[in-house]
Protein backbone atom coordinates (compact mmCIF):
# COMPACT_ATOMS: atom_id res chain seq x y z
CA UNK A 1 0.00 0.00 0.00
CA UNK A 2 2.78 2.19 1.31
CA UNK A 3 4.78 1.56 -2.24
CA UNK A 4 1.24 2.12 -4.53
CA UNK A 5 1.04 5.59 -3.00
CA UNK A 6 4.22 6.54 -3.16
CA UNK A 7 4.23 5.90 -7.01
CA UNK A 8 1.18 7.72 -7.51
CA UNK A 9 2.84 11.08 -5.84
CA UNK A 10 2.85 14.25 -8.26
CA UNK A 11 5.75 14.65 -9.75
CA UNK A 12 7.14 10.99 -9.16
CA UNK A 13 8.83 8.98 -11.99
CA UNK A 14 6.62 5.90 -11.75
CA UNK A 15 8.83 2.41 -13.18
CA UNK A 16 5.73 1.89 -16.34
CA UNK A 17 6.63 5.51 -17.99
CA UNK A 18 2.98 6.74 -17.19
CA UNK A 19 4.15 9.84 -16.04
CA UNK A 20 6.05 10.48 -19.52
CA UNK A 21 3.19 9.32 -21.12
CA UNK A 22 0.72 11.42 -19.38
CA UNK A 23 3.40 14.17 -20.75
CA UNK A 24 2.76 13.46 -24.26
CA UNK A 25 -0.59 13.23 -24.00
CA UNK A 26 -0.84 16.29 -22.90
CA UNK A 27 1.64 17.83 -25.57
CA UNK A 28 -0.56 16.56 -28.03
CA UNK A 29 -4.01 18.07 -26.80
CA UNK A 30 -1.76 21.46 -26.45
CA UNK A 31 -0.76 21.40 -30.52
CA UNK A 32 -4.85 22.33 -31.25
CA UNK A 33 -5.11 24.24 -28.96
CA UNK A 34 -1.88 26.63 -30.18
CA UNK A 35 -2.85 26.04 -33.98
CA UNK A 36 -6.32 27.59 -32.83
CA UNK A 37 -4.81 30.32 -31.31
CA UNK A 38 -2.13 31.37 -33.75
CA UNK A 39 -4.11 30.93 -36.83
CA UNK A 40 -7.64 31.98 -35.79
CA UNK A 41 -7.48 33.91 -32.37
CA UNK A 42 -4.76 36.25 -33.45
CA UNK A 43 -6.19 37.21 -36.78
CA UNK A 44 -9.72 37.82 -35.29
CA UNK A 45 -8.11 40.06 -32.44
CA UNK A 46 -5.98 41.75 -35.07
CA UNK A 47 -9.58 42.30 -37.12
CA UNK A 48 -11.45 43.46 -34.24
CA UNK A 49 -9.11 45.74 -33.05
CA UNK A 50 -9.32 47.36 -36.72
CA UNK A 51 -13.18 47.34 -36.57
CA UNK A 52 -12.13 49.42 -33.53
CA UNK A 53 -10.44 52.00 -35.51
CA UNK A 54 -10.92 55.17 -37.81
CA UNK A 55 -10.34 55.35 -41.47
CA UNK A 56 -8.43 57.50 -42.03
CA UNK A 57 -5.87 59.03 -45.29
CA UNK A 58 -2.57 56.83 -44.40
CA UNK A 59 -0.57 53.33 -44.76
CA UNK A 60 -2.06 51.47 -42.86
CA UNK A 61 -5.96 53.28 -43.73
CA UNK A 62 -6.98 53.53 -40.30
CA UNK A 63 -6.03 55.39 -36.89
CA UNK A 64 -4.69 54.30 -34.44
CA UNK A 65 -1.54 52.42 -35.24
CA UNK A 66 -0.50 50.21 -32.02
CA UNK A 67 2.91 51.44 -31.48
CA UNK A 68 4.71 49.04 -29.09
CA UNK A 69 7.86 51.18 -28.45
CA UNK A 70 5.79 54.07 -26.88
CA UNK A 71 5.34 52.15 -23.50
CA UNK A 72 2.51 52.08 -21.32
CA UNK A 73 1.52 55.74 -22.02
CA UNK A 74 1.23 54.73 -25.89
CA UNK A 75 -0.93 51.68 -24.77
CA UNK A 76 -2.98 54.10 -22.79
CA UNK A 77 -3.11 56.15 -25.89
CA UNK A 78 -4.07 54.00 -28.36
CA UNK A 79 -6.94 52.57 -26.20
CA UNK A 80 -8.78 55.65 -25.66
CA UNK A 81 -9.10 56.49 -29.23
CA UNK A 82 -11.13 53.43 -29.97
CA UNK A 83 -14.20 53.81 -31.17
CA UNK A 84 -17.04 51.57 -32.03
CA UNK A 85 -18.03 54.36 -35.05
CA UNK A 86 -17.43 51.76 -37.40
CA UNK A 87 -20.80 49.36 -35.91
CA UNK A 88 -22.47 52.44 -35.58
CA UNK A 89 -22.37 52.89 -39.36
CA UNK A 90 -23.17 49.55 -40.59
CA UNK A 91 -26.16 49.66 -38.39
CA UNK A 92 -27.48 52.95 -39.57
CA UNK A 93 -26.93 51.52 -43.73
CA UNK A 94 -29.60 49.55 -44.78
CA UNK A 95 -26.58 48.28 -47.61
CA UNK A 96 -24.96 46.21 -45.23
CA UNK A 97 -28.74 44.75 -43.54
CA UNK A 98 -29.58 44.27 -46.70
CA UNK A 99 -26.65 42.34 -47.95
CA UNK A 100 -26.70 40.30 -45.02
CA UNK A 101 -30.02 39.05 -45.12
CA UNK A 102 -29.45 38.21 -49.02
CA UNK A 103 -26.23 36.35 -47.85
CA UNK A 104 -28.46 34.44 -45.37
CA UNK A 105 -31.41 33.73 -48.00
CA UNK A 106 -29.26 32.06 -50.37
CA UNK A 107 -27.11 30.29 -48.14
CA UNK A 108 -30.37 28.80 -46.24
CA UNK A 109 -31.47 27.85 -49.66
CA UNK A 110 -29.00 26.85 -50.81
CA UNK A 111 -28.30 24.54 -48.55
CA UNK A 112 -31.91 22.75 -48.76
CA UNK A 113 -31.65 22.21 -52.32
CA UNK A 114 -28.37 20.52 -51.55
CA UNK A 115 -29.88 18.83 -48.97
CA UNK A 116 -32.37 17.58 -51.15
CA UNK A 117 -29.82 16.42 -54.17
CA UNK A 118 -27.54 15.25 -51.79
CA UNK A 119 -29.25 13.04 -49.64
CA UNK A 120 -30.13 10.72 -52.16
CA UNK A 121 -26.81 10.81 -53.64
CA UNK A 122 -25.71 9.58 -50.57
CA UNK A 123 -28.13 7.26 -50.16
CA UNK A 124 -27.94 5.46 -53.12
CA UNK A 125 -23.68 5.46 -52.82
CA UNK A 126 -24.12 3.93 -49.19
CA UNK A 127 -26.75 1.26 -50.83
CA UNK A 128 -24.29 0.31 -53.30
CA UNK A 129 -22.42 -2.77 -53.78
CA UNK A 130 -19.06 -2.72 -51.74
CA UNK A 131 -16.88 -3.00 -55.13
CA UNK A 132 -19.08 0.27 -56.32
CA UNK A 133 -18.50 2.32 -53.58
CA UNK A 134 -14.73 3.27 -54.07
CA UNK A 135 -15.66 4.33 -57.77
CA UNK A 136 -19.00 6.31 -56.59
CA UNK A 137 -16.88 8.23 -53.66
CA UNK A 138 -13.92 8.99 -56.27
CA UNK A 139 -16.58 10.59 -58.63
CA UNK A 140 -17.73 12.79 -55.99
CA UNK A 141 -14.74 14.36 -55.14
CA UNK A 142 -13.14 14.59 -58.30
CA UNK A 143 -14.35 18.02 -59.22
CA UNK A 144 -12.10 19.16 -56.34
CA UNK A 145 -8.82 17.88 -58.51
CA UNK A 146 -10.43 20.70 -60.82
CA UNK A 147 -9.51 24.60 -60.05
CA UNK A 148 -12.75 26.41 -58.48
CA UNK A 149 -12.24 29.20 -60.49
CA UNK A 150 -11.92 27.04 -63.54
CA UNK A 151 -15.08 25.68 -62.49
CA UNK A 152 -17.12 28.75 -62.27
CA UNK A 153 -15.90 30.52 -65.28
CA UNK A 154 -17.18 26.77 -67.08
CA UNK A 155 -20.68 28.02 -65.67
CA UNK A 156 -20.52 30.99 -67.58
CA UNK A 157 -19.53 29.60 -71.23
CA UNK A 158 -22.82 27.36 -70.29
CA UNK A 159 -25.22 29.84 -68.86
CA UNK A 160 -24.74 32.75 -71.12
CA UNK A 161 -27.30 33.61 -73.75
CA UNK A 162 -25.79 31.23 -76.90
CA UNK A 163 -24.03 28.78 -74.37
CA UNK A 164 -24.51 25.33 -74.02
CA UNK A 165 -27.53 25.22 -71.75
CA UNK A 166 -30.07 27.73 -74.36
CA UNK A 167 -28.52 25.30 -77.04
CA UNK A 168 -30.02 22.25 -75.57
CA UNK A 169 -32.99 23.61 -73.97
CA UNK A 170 -33.80 24.54 -77.78
CA UNK A 171 -32.68 21.55 -79.37
CA UNK A 172 -35.12 19.98 -77.64
CA UNK A 173 -37.72 22.50 -77.73
CA UNK A 174 -38.43 23.47 -74.36
CA UNK A 175 -37.72 27.34 -74.77
CA UNK A 176 -38.73 28.80 -77.97
CA UNK A 177 -35.93 32.02 -77.28
CA UNK A 178 -32.53 31.99 -75.43
CA UNK A 179 -33.46 32.25 -71.96
CA UNK A 180 -31.17 34.71 -69.70
CA UNK A 181 -29.38 32.95 -67.04
CA UNK A 182 -26.02 34.96 -65.89
CA UNK A 183 -26.43 37.91 -62.80
CA UNK A 184 -29.46 36.13 -61.69
CA UNK A 185 -30.24 34.66 -58.78
CA UNK A 186 -30.78 31.81 -60.24
CA UNK A 187 -27.14 31.16 -61.91
CA UNK A 188 -26.15 32.01 -58.30
CA UNK A 189 -27.46 29.20 -56.77
CA UNK A 190 -26.53 26.66 -59.76
CA UNK A 191 -23.22 27.68 -58.98
CA UNK A 192 -23.18 27.14 -55.84
CA UNK A 193 -25.15 23.85 -55.58
CA UNK A 194 -22.44 22.62 -58.25
CA UNK A 195 -20.02 23.55 -56.07
CA UNK A 196 -20.81 22.62 -52.61
CA UNK A 197 -22.11 19.23 -53.23
CA UNK A 198 -19.79 17.24 -52.24
CA UNK A 199 -19.58 19.16 -48.77
CA UNK A 200 -23.09 17.84 -48.61
CA UNK A 201 -22.63 14.07 -49.85
CA UNK A 202 -19.62 13.15 -48.11
CA UNK A 203 -20.30 13.58 -44.43
CA UNK A 204 -24.02 11.96 -45.39
CA UNK A 205 -22.05 9.08 -46.81
CA UNK A 206 -19.81 8.39 -44.43
CA UNK A 207 -23.09 8.46 -41.89
CA UNK A 208 -25.13 6.18 -43.80
CA UNK A 209 -22.53 3.70 -44.74
CA UNK A 210 -22.06 2.97 -41.21
CA UNK A 211 -25.82 2.76 -40.49
CA UNK A 212 -26.72 -0.95 -39.22
CA UNK A 213 -28.85 -2.56 -42.38
CA UNK A 214 -30.61 -5.17 -39.84
CA UNK A 215 -32.40 -2.33 -38.47
CA UNK A 216 -34.44 -1.81 -41.39
CA UNK A 217 -34.79 -5.40 -41.73
CA UNK A 218 -36.48 -5.98 -38.29
CA UNK A 219 -38.70 -3.15 -38.94
CA UNK A 220 -39.69 -4.54 -42.29
CA UNK A 221 -40.04 -8.34 -40.37
CA UNK A 222 -42.57 -5.85 -37.96
CA UNK A 223 -44.68 -4.92 -40.32
CA UNK A 224 -43.26 -1.43 -41.45
CA UNK A 225 -43.36 -0.22 -44.87
CA UNK A 226 -39.94 0.90 -46.87
CA UNK A 227 -41.22 4.14 -46.57
CA UNK A 228 -42.16 4.38 -42.89
CA UNK A 229 -38.70 3.06 -41.97
CA UNK A 230 -37.31 5.52 -43.94
CA UNK A 231 -38.30 8.64 -41.92
CA UNK A 232 -38.55 6.63 -38.66
CA UNK A 233 -35.04 4.86 -38.73
CA UNK A 234 -32.88 6.26 -41.38
CA UNK A 235 -33.29 9.58 -41.20
CA UNK A 236 -33.30 10.31 -37.62
CA UNK A 237 -30.09 8.07 -37.34
CA UNK A 238 -28.71 9.96 -40.42
CA UNK A 239 -29.20 13.84 -38.65
CA UNK A 240 -25.27 14.51 -37.34
CA UNK A 241 -24.68 13.47 -41.09
CA UNK A 242 -27.37 16.07 -42.08
CA UNK A 243 -26.33 18.71 -39.63
CA UNK A 244 -22.60 18.70 -40.61
CA UNK A 245 -23.69 18.57 -44.38
CA UNK A 246 -25.50 21.88 -43.60
CA UNK A 247 -22.64 23.47 -41.63
CA UNK A 248 -20.04 22.40 -44.11
CA UNK A 249 -22.30 24.26 -47.14
CA UNK A 250 -24.20 26.66 -45.13
CA UNK A 251 -21.10 28.40 -43.72
CA UNK A 252 -19.27 28.88 -46.25
CA UNK A 253 -21.79 30.09 -48.99
CA UNK A 254 -22.81 32.60 -46.05
CA UNK A 255 -19.69 34.58 -46.76
CA UNK A 256 -19.03 33.72 -50.94
CA UNK A 257 -17.62 36.01 -52.96
CA UNK A 258 -16.48 34.62 -56.48
CA UNK A 259 -19.89 32.61 -57.28
CA UNK A 260 -22.08 36.37 -56.40
CA UNK A 261 -19.25 38.20 -58.41
CA UNK A 262 -18.87 36.37 -61.66
CA UNK A 263 -22.46 34.88 -61.91
CA UNK A 264 -24.56 36.82 -59.93
CA UNK A 265 -25.61 40.70 -61.17
CA UNK A 266 -24.20 44.14 -59.57
CA UNK A 267 -27.99 43.72 -58.02
CA UNK A 268 -27.21 40.96 -55.93
CA UNK A 269 -25.63 42.63 -53.01
CA UNK A 270 -24.03 40.11 -50.55
CA UNK A 271 -21.96 40.32 -48.12
CA UNK A 272 -19.05 38.69 -49.61
CA UNK A 273 -19.10 41.24 -52.37
CA UNK A 274 -19.63 44.20 -49.69
CA UNK A 275 -16.67 43.34 -47.76
CA UNK A 276 -14.08 43.09 -50.70
CA UNK A 277 -15.72 46.61 -51.97
CA UNK A 278 -14.99 48.26 -48.33
CA UNK A 279 -11.65 46.83 -48.36
CA UNK A 280 -9.99 46.84 -51.88
CA UNK A 281 -12.36 50.23 -53.72
CA UNK A 282 -13.30 52.12 -50.62
CA UNK A 283 -10.35 51.31 -48.76
CA UNK A 284 -12.44 51.56 -45.85
CA UNK A 285 -10.99 48.77 -43.59
CA UNK A 286 -12.45 49.45 -39.93
CA UNK A 287 -16.21 49.04 -41.80
CA UNK A 288 -15.30 45.89 -43.43
CA UNK A 289 -13.98 44.40 -40.06
CA UNK A 290 -16.92 45.33 -38.23
CA UNK A 291 -18.71 43.58 -40.85
CA UNK A 292 -16.71 40.22 -40.73
CA UNK A 293 -16.86 40.65 -36.47
CA UNK A 294 -20.48 40.62 -36.91
CA UNK A 295 -20.46 37.72 -39.97
CA UNK A 296 -18.93 35.89 -37.45
CA UNK A 297 -20.69 36.67 -34.57
CA UNK A 298 -24.11 35.61 -37.30
CA UNK A 299 -22.36 32.37 -38.12
CA UNK A 300 -21.59 31.35 -34.41
CA UNK A 301 -25.26 30.69 -33.75
CA UNK A 302 -25.66 27.78 -36.10
CA UNK A 303 -22.16 26.43 -34.85
CA UNK A 304 -23.93 26.58 -31.15
CA UNK A 305 -26.81 24.44 -32.14
CA UNK A 306 -24.66 21.69 -33.58
CA UNK A 307 -22.94 21.87 -30.67
CA UNK A 308 -25.88 21.12 -28.35
CA UNK A 309 -27.30 18.78 -31.18
CA UNK A 310 -23.81 16.80 -31.00
CA UNK A 311 -24.28 16.59 -27.46
CA UNK A 312 -27.52 15.62 -27.02
CA UNK A 313 -26.95 12.68 -29.30
CA UNK A 314 -24.06 11.80 -27.23
CA UNK A 315 -25.89 12.28 -24.09
CA UNK A 316 -28.90 10.03 -25.74
CA UNK A 317 -26.28 7.09 -27.39
CA UNK A 318 -24.55 6.39 -22.69
CA UNK A 319 -26.29 3.65 -21.41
Amino acid sequence: MLAAAFLLVPGRPMRNGVTHRSWSARLVVLIPYVWLALFFLAPFVIVLKISLSQTALAQPPYLPVLDLAAGWEGLKDFAAQLSLDAYALIWSDDLYLISCLKSLQVAAVSTVILLVIGYPLAYGMARAPRSMQPVLLMLVVLPFWTSFLIRVYAWINILQRDGLLNDTLMALRIVDAPVTWLASDTAIYIGVVYSYLPFMVLPLYAVLEKMDPTLLEAAADLGCSRWRAFWLITVPLSLPGIAAGALLCFIPVMGEFVIPDLLGGSDTPMIGKTLWTEFFSNRDWPVASAIAVALLGVLLVPIVLYERLQQRTLEGGRP
